[in-house]
């Protein structure tokens, strides 16, 4: 793993010790989290090299339109995950942001998927008005999103972007508010990899 400064590890150093955190199955955190004990990302990002890859990442889940999504239908496409809920001041802030690289990299194939693990219905569908978010997001409340990417995305560091590869694996990790030009540099380097 390349990482961009040992502010990711502190920020995952600190959203592991606040609360909600420890031996809780990632379910149980997830329904224990509240803004209590919360971390922001600094920003920081991490990469794998392919050889350096897990897995593809699992997971099946329904949007808050009320539709099945399995990620594994999105293979052979570049993929943008960002884990958010709506009272996240960075994941606002974010919001304009994430909509234009969407508008931007759709043509080129790239899939972007939310995961909301604290909103209901409501609260979420009213952020994705309010911010015309194109995409969509999984109702998480289960927390099969979070344990999906456990080990990757702290509980509390919110909002956390995520970019998988051709064939679902992590390729890089971002920890808060995304900087738009290092994550299009991220999408770009996953666009160009040979599969």
């Amino acid at each position: 793993m390349i990482s961009a400064g040992l502010g990711a590890a502190a920020a995952f150093v600190l959203a592991s010790c606040a609360p909600g955190s420890g031996t809780q199955s990632p379910a149980a955190a997830a329904a224990a989290a509240s803004d209590a004990g919360y971390v922001a990302g600094d920003g920081t990002f991490a990469t794998w090299a392919p050889d350096q890859r897990a897995d593809p990442i699992s997971l099946v889940g329904t949007t808050y339109s009320g539709e099945r999504l399995d990620l594994a239908d999105w293979r052979g496409d570049v993929v943008v995950v960002n884990f958010w809920y709506a009272a996240c001041p960075p994941c606002r802030a974010e919001a304009p942001d994430l909509k234009a690289i969407h508008t931007d990299y759709t043509p080129q194939g790239v899939k972007m998927l939310g995961i909301n693990p604290r909103d209901d219905v409501g609260t979420a569908q009213a952020f994705e008005r309010t911010f015309e978010v194109p995409y969509p997001s999984l109702h998480d409340q289960d927390a099969r999103g979070v344990a999906a990417f456990e080990g990757l995305v702290p509980l509390q560091a919110m909002p956390t972007t995520v970019v998988l590869d051709r064939q679902g694996r992590v390729a890089a990790r971002i920890l808060g508010q995304i900087d738009p030009t290092i994550l299009r540099g991220l999408i770009d380097d996953a666009l160009t990899e040979e599969v």
